[in-house]
């Protein structure tokens, strides 16, 4: 076995105490003598587990049996309790509600962690009909079976809807913590905030991110790079709380690259977005909206005798 050279300790040594200089004049990236904060690995571990009870018998190592179903299930439930209200009752430590007593704390992270795995039956008939939208979108897929197992889309969007249940009930860092786990996996940016429909799927994914306050339609379809993002954000933590992302409607389909900005931007129902182009306004319903040389071009998909040319 290798022995360290006698001349590396002098220079650990050193290193530890210019550290520890660094962390006392370089203070706002510590975590020092606070309250716990919730667990990367411990979050990790809760969506895995998450994702077992969302799609039963895809994720496991073994076989899974109807017979063994139901006890397998209630195991695996209490498991994912107990991980995941410590790191709730961690979140809520480390920024407590106004309206809640510190010593109350414990019994409103079983209560929030009880109420969000109450809605992952909810959660599921999402699920499915995401799983139906991919496989009808997708000419390249063979099954159902094939879009949970190897489509990333899948996952992306499971985590996202599990944890917009954490966010609506205002659980700090945990949806952000899961949707970025996913986002690392897959390349998919979906803030937990964002409202989203049945029947949604991005193809591809790679590269698409949707704002937190963005609102998508049921019946929507994306591809890879589309952005759904805020006009600016100069304005800072002055902008928290407000509308700053786009509102999709029902039955559109938006193509590869496409950038759709601002709050106040609404596309219509029925609506086509093409490829790489950049909308800054709203959009009425039934519009195909394509990039040309000359600029971008809207025209009716009812009345095509009605195209409109405009700058954005």
């Amino acid at each position: 076995m290798d022995t360290p050279s006698p001349n590396l300790r002098p220079t650990l040594d050193d290193l530890t105490r210019k550290l520890m200089a660094s962390y006392k004049t370089i203070g706002g990236i510590n975590h020092v003598d606070g309250k716990c904060l919730p667990s990367r690995a411990a979050i990790a571990a809760v969506i895995q587990n998450i994702l077992r009870l969302l799609f039963p018998g895809f994720l496991g190592d073994h076989e899974m049996r109807s017979l063994e179903l139901e006890v397998e299930t209630n195991g695996l439930l209490r498991v994912v309790q107990g991980q995941l209200e410590r790191e709730i009752r961690n979140s809520f430590e480390y920024a407590p509600p106004d309206d809640v007593a510190r010593d109350e704390i414990g019994k409103l992270a079983e209560r929030v962690t009880v109420a969000a795995l109450a809605n992952l039956p909810n959660v599921r008939a999402l699920l499915q009909t995401d799983a139906e939208a991919a496989f009808a979108g997708d000419p390249a897929a063979l099954s159902t079976d094939e879009i949970i197992l190897a489509y990333p889309f899948i996952e992306a969007i499971a985590v996202q809807r599990f944890a917009h249940e954490l966010y609506r009930r205002k659980v700090p860092l945990i949806p952000r913590m899961m949707t970025e786990w996913a986002h690392a996996r897959t390349g998919l940016d979906i803030h937990p905030g964002a409202e989203i429909g049945s029947h949604f799927f991005v193809d591809h994914c790679t590269g698409t991110v949707i704002g937190e306050t963005a609102s998508i339609g049921s019946h929507v379809k994306m591809y890879q790079g589309v952005g759904l993002v805020a006009r600016s954000l100069s304005g800072g933590q002055a902008l928290r709380g407000k509308k700053r992302h786009p509102t999709i409607g029902d039955r559109v389909t938006i193509y590869a690259n496409a950038t759709i900005v601002g709050g106040e931007t609404v596309v219509g129902s029925g609506s086509t977005i093409g490829a790489s182009v950049f909308i800054m306004q709203s959009i009425p319903p039934d519009s195909l909206v394509v990039y040309e040389p000359s600029g971008i071009r809207m025209t009716s998909k009812i009345r095509s005798e009605a195209t409109i040319d405009f700058q954005i």
